[in-house]
């Protein structure tokens, strides 16, 4: 074993000594590889330098012809420009000369000016001197000539103020008066020629009847005998119709009818049905009654109803309610001086959708606001208020438009119109009620018309007397021509149309005509 081992290290020794011997031969072979690589190298360089030595030797001479060429041309052009420049030089020089003279001139000129602006200011001091003079002097005259006046007039200086004021304002007035009249006579040829051609064609393009059906309260009976009946032992069946109707049944010697009142006209139609009901029936007692009133009263609901989607339709109003459409069927028990309210709103909307069309604006908003106008009158003996503010409130809660709800409550001029459909529906509103036949009223209300039209007038001063003619459509008033002159006159007309227009409720319009009258009267004897 030892030999084994000890020729185990004898072979890796010499294995050892061959790998470093050759090793050292690789090393020895690679250094004399390089030294003969970088030999090369270097008579590579050496020869690479001396070409580059050449060709940059060729360069310099090349760049040298090139920069002399090139300073050449610069002093060519720098030569040029510097002759140019003498000559422009030269130029400026001769136009300085000139300009120098022109000064010196200019400079004796306003020397002389300068003299004579000295002289001038001299004359003006003078002349402002005698000017002071004068105007002590006028001065004085002047308050002469006042203290002369106002003894002569026996006036303090506050009355003569106020007598140029009063002037002044005479004057103004004068001023005024003209320009209105021949403002509103501008505005006449513009405007109403056009306003009459719009409602002219409203009017002409719908054709509406002229009289209206009037609700009545009046029931035939059979014979007088039913008088007894329909009243009952000791009245009971009278007052069991009155209190299940709510209205008053008057029965009086009248052969032939009885009269059904109350102020209500769904419950005067209610119980007009419902007496026409019981008398065919025969049965008159208390409970009778009360099941027929019961009956009656949903017909009478579903036949309202029904009345107010026909006169939707006829106007094509689409998106109402039930709940609206019952009130408007309710304007058909209603009258207004004799003119049934709903054949008076449907003629409204047809009216306000016509001249809403020549208007170029939209006439089915118009129309709507036409046919919804007067809706607060099938609830207004109920409500405590004016029937516009009613029909507003009750149609703000279904959602109606700004618009239509506008046009409701300012129909007649209780509030400001925001809108252009409101003007319209209330000139449909008063073509509609003041075409002939359409409406009538009280002799006691057309007497107290008249002479509230007069005593308007009479209020206003320099007015002698008035007449209201044609109905009260006009108004007469005659004027004191020492008191009030032509220009005045226009003024007070117009003022006297304004205070009807605040304090008056009326259909249609009223003229007002101003006469003044100039007589002179002289004798020959």
């Amino acid at each position: 074993m030892n030999i084994l081992a000890q020729m185990g290290a004898e072979v890796f020794g010499f294995v050892a000594m061959g790998v470093a011997l050759g090793g050292i031969l690789v090393s020895v072979i690679i250094k004399f590889s390089s030294k003969a690589k970088a030999r090369l190298i270097e008579e590579d360089m050496a020869l690479k330098i001396e070409t580059a030595k050449k060709e940059a030797k060729n360069i310099k001479k090349s760049a040298e012809l090139d920069i002399a060429n090139e300073i050449l041309k610069k002093k060519e052009v720098f030569s040029a420009e510097v002759n140019r420049t003498k000559d422009q030089l030269r130029e400026k020089e001769r136009k300085l000369s000139k300009s120098e003279s022109a000064l010196e001139r200019q400079s004796e000129q306003l020397s002389q000016k300068e003299k004579q602006f000295k002289e001038s200011e001299k004359e003006l001091v003078r002349k402002k001197q005698g000017f002071d003079s004068r105007s002590k002097n006028l001065d004085s005259l002047i308050q002469q000539q006042k203290n002369q006046l106002l003894k002569i007039t026996s006036m303090d200086m506050e009355d003569a103020r106020q007598l140029l004021l009063t002037r002044l304002e005479d004057e103004c007035e004068h001023e005024m008066n003209e320009l209105l009249q021949r403002k509103i006579e501008e505005t006449k040829e513009t405007v109403e020629e056009k306003s009459r051609e719009v409602i002219s064609s409203a009017i002409q393009r719908y054709a509406a009847e002229q009289t209206c059906e009037v609700s009545v309260s009046m029931v035939d009976i059979p014979s007088d005998d039913m008088k007894g009946r329909i009243i009952g032992r000791e009245g009971r069946n009278i007052r069991a119709f009155e209190k299940a109707t709510g209205v008053d049944v008057i029965v009086d010697d009248t052969p032939g009818v009885i009269v059904v009142s109350g102020f209500n006209p769904i419950r005067r139609e209610v119980a007009r049905l419902s007496m026409e009901r019981l008398i065919q029936d025969g049965r008159i007692h208390p409970s009778r009654i009360e099941e027929l009133v019961t009956q009656t009263k949903k017909d009478v609901n579903a036949k309202v109803l029904q009345i107010g989607k026909e006169a939707a339709v006829e106007v094509d109003v689409r998106g109402l309610s039930n709940k609206v459409l019952s009130m408007i069927g309710a304007l058909h028990y209603r009258t207004s001086y004799g003119q049934n309210v709903l054949r008076h709103s449907v003629e409204v909307a047809f009216l306000s959708q016509v001249m809403a069309d020549e208007l170029g604006i939209d006439g089915a908003v118009a129309r709507r606001a036409g046919f919804l106008h007067d809706i607060g009158k099938a609830m207004d003996r109920e409500t405590e208020g004016g029937h516009p503010a009613i029909g507003a409130n009750y149609l703000k809660r279904f959602g109606e438009s700004g618009v239509v709800l506008n046009a409701v409550e300012a129909h007649h001029g209780d509030i400001v119109a925001d809108n252009p459909y409101t003007p319209l529906v209330a000139a449909a509103d008063a073509v509609s009620a003041s075409r002939p036949g359409a409406r009538r009223e009280t002799l006691e209300r057309y007497i107290k018309r008249l002479e509230k039209l007069e005593d308007i007038a009479k209020g206003f001063k320099g007015v002698e007397n008035c007449f209201a003619i044609q109905a009260g459509r006009e108004i007469r008033v005659i004027v004191n021509a020492d008191d009030i002159k032509d220009d005045g006159a226009l003024k007070i007309a117009r003022d006297i149309a304004k205070k009807i227009e605040d304090e008056m409720t009326y259909p249609g319009e009223i003229k007002v005509t101003l006469l003044r009258e100039v007589r002179c009267v002289e004798y020959a004897r």
